[in-house]
């Protein structure tokens, strides 16, 4: 169990990793100016999402259901553990808002400025903050 434990945090890092930096170079691309840049920033994007972004989720999903089933008595009784499980729903939804922004970026359709960008990017922060005290502090 301990080595499941360690494998989900490793994934949850690096899935968060990916989380912090896509939007951040959407910042940066929505902002950039010349061709060389709009193609570099695509494919970064491009390559974070699918080499980084979608396996470390896919990780971190599998790891944290065959611990549940390792233990479904204990999860699912915990009032904490249904909370966590709703806002990883929105992690989720907020991973695949990411493929739609990183689409209109790669289709030169992007709708949104650099400052829409800077707040979008700090929703998985907060997200974050609660998963942790959820799982830490457990306060139901």
């Amino acid at each position: 169990m301990l080595w499941l434990k360690a494998l989900h945090i490793i994934a949850v890092i690096c899935w968060f990793a990916a989380l912090f930096y896509l939007p951040r170079l959407f910042v940066y691309h929505a902002s950039a100016e010349d061709d060389i840049s709009k193609e570099r920033f695509k494919t970064m994007e491009r390559k974070l999402y699918r080499g980084i972004g979608n396996p470390s989720m896919i990780a971190t999903l599998i790891f944290g259901i065959w611990m549940v089933a390792l233990n479904p008595q204990y999860y699912l009784a915990a009032g904490w553990f249904h909370a966590k499980i709703a806002l990883v729903v929105l992690l989720i939804a907020y991973h695949h808002l990411c493929l739609r922004f990183l689409k209109q970026f790669a289709n030169d359709s992007n709708k949104h400025g650099h400052v829409f960008y800077r707040w979008f990017n700090e929703a998985p922060v907060l997200l974050l903050i609660a998963v942790v005290i959820l799982v830490v502090v457990k306060p139901f």
